[in-house]
């Protein structure tokens, strides 16, 4: 459902704005943490509408585009209304081309730019909002924009070699599935006239691949509606609170995975914090905003443990080492950063080193895979191959 609310901001200014959630209570938890107070939450009549555009998707690639084409038009002298009204005519993405021309309208009233995207927080991501509102402070929304224009272009990039990456092992897997189904429906069967008029004793286990064998070929409906409530399912858990976190742990304890899930964590940790603590964020709202941006719920938890006991005054380098999940170079570079006083250029250093990392950790990933899908793929074939042989055997000893 899509909400219209007013409340009343940090410097009394009365905001609008437009806000998708589930219920009113939703609207105003994120107004309060926004700061913010409600004067009115009202569903819109079309939400419907709104909820067929709202299936869009908004991407690394769509944020790195705005941000870059509106760093160019500030740095030309453009204005920011002039800047909004221009990206409003060609951005492509729906949803975002929507969400810039409710900005556009709300900075033509007078509303700070900031301001406006808190209004499209299901757009604009916490760490791009916070980053513009420390940029209208300072005075340099140029610079913070173009920061963010490489922030969102090395994110999207990791993007594309982790799908890159996993293109590969998809495809052999479905091959794999494609070649056991086949064996089961089109191979299986015609052995079955022959093994029957033989006459010979089947084993278990030829019996039972026989069974398969007949209910896919005559009852494959029934499959289908099983693999359709089991995905279904698994997105539904998923999307779960207790599912996401499950899933996110599980991400971070499987052998294979588990070494190219944390390198990919520590990058986008160090990346993202440096770009916060250049731009004049504090480090407990950068170490608040990565958590939230992280998008993993157990690093996330632990970072929450991070951030409160930075808050205590002891060192970020001791609390990272602590939670016991970066590489331990990590907590090494970030004390050095805080001894020297640059610890923004040296998670920006430490930052690139790992998206080297990451490129190697997948090439890794990747390789690894391929063998233990093949051998799997070979242990089912040989399995199918048995079930077949085994009476074959019988059927000769008996002549």
């Amino acid at each position: 459902m899509q909400f219209k609310y007013k409340a009343v901001g940090d410097n009394g200014q009365v905001i609008e704005g437009l806000f998708d959630a589930s219920s009113k209570q939703e609207v105003i938890g994120m107004l309060r943490n926004n700061n913010r107070m409600p004067i009115s939450i009202e569903e819109t009549r079309d939400s419907g509408a709104s909820q067929v555009i709202s299936f869009g998707k908004v991407k690394k690639k769509d944020l790195a585009i705005f941000c870059r084409q509106f760093y160019t038009m500030l740095y030309a002298g453009v204005s920011i209304v002039k800047a909004l009204d221009i990206l409003e005519k060609q951005i492509e993405n729906k949803v975002m081309k929507k969400a810039v021309a409710d900005i556009h309208d709300s900075v033509q009233k007078g509303v700070a730019l900031s301001e406006s995207m808190k209004s499209n927080a299901n757009v604009f991501p916490p760490i791009l909002i916070n980053m513009v509102e420390a940029g209208e402070e300072s005075g340099n929304l140029d610079t913070i924009m173009d920061r963010m224009a490489v922030h969102y272009e090395k994110e999207y990039k990791i993007e594309n070699k982790i799908k890159g990456a996993m293109i590969y092992p998809t495809v052999l897997a479905v091959a794999a599935i494609g070649v056991v189904v086949f064996m089961m429906v089109a191979v299986m069967p015609t052995f079955i006239d022959m093994f029957e008029s033989s006459g010979v004793e089947l084993p278990g286990l030829t019996k039972a691949l026989l069974a398969v064998s007949h209910s896919l070929k005559e009852q494959w409906y029934f499959f289908l509606m099983g693999l359709a409530i089991l995905v279904f399912g698994t997105g539904f858990f998923l999307k779960s609170e207790l599912g996401s976190i499950f899933f996110d742990t599980v991400k971070l304890k499987i052998p294979i995975v588990k070494n190219t899930n944390i390198k990919v964590a520590t990058s986008r940790f160090t990346r993202t914090l440096s770009t916060l603590l250049s731009s004049g964020i504090p480090l407990l709202q950068g170490i608040d905003i990565v958590s939230r941006v992280i998008n993993n719920k157990n690093i996330a938890k632990r970072l929450d443990y991070v951030k409160e006991e930075v808050r205590k005054g002891v060192p970020l380098s001791k609390a990272i080492k602590d939670i016991d999940l970066f590489p331990p170079m990590l907590d090494s570079m970030i004390n050095i950063g805080e001894e020297s006083g640059a610890l923004d250029d040296i998670l920006n250093k430490t930052a690139d080193f790992y998206d080297e990392e990451v490129e190697v950790a997948l090439q890794t990933m990747t390789e690894m895979m391929q063998p233990i899908m093949i051998i799997v793929m070979a242990s089912i074939v040989g399995f199918i191959v048995l079930a077949i042989a085994l009476p074959m055997f019988d059927m000769v000893n008996a002549i």
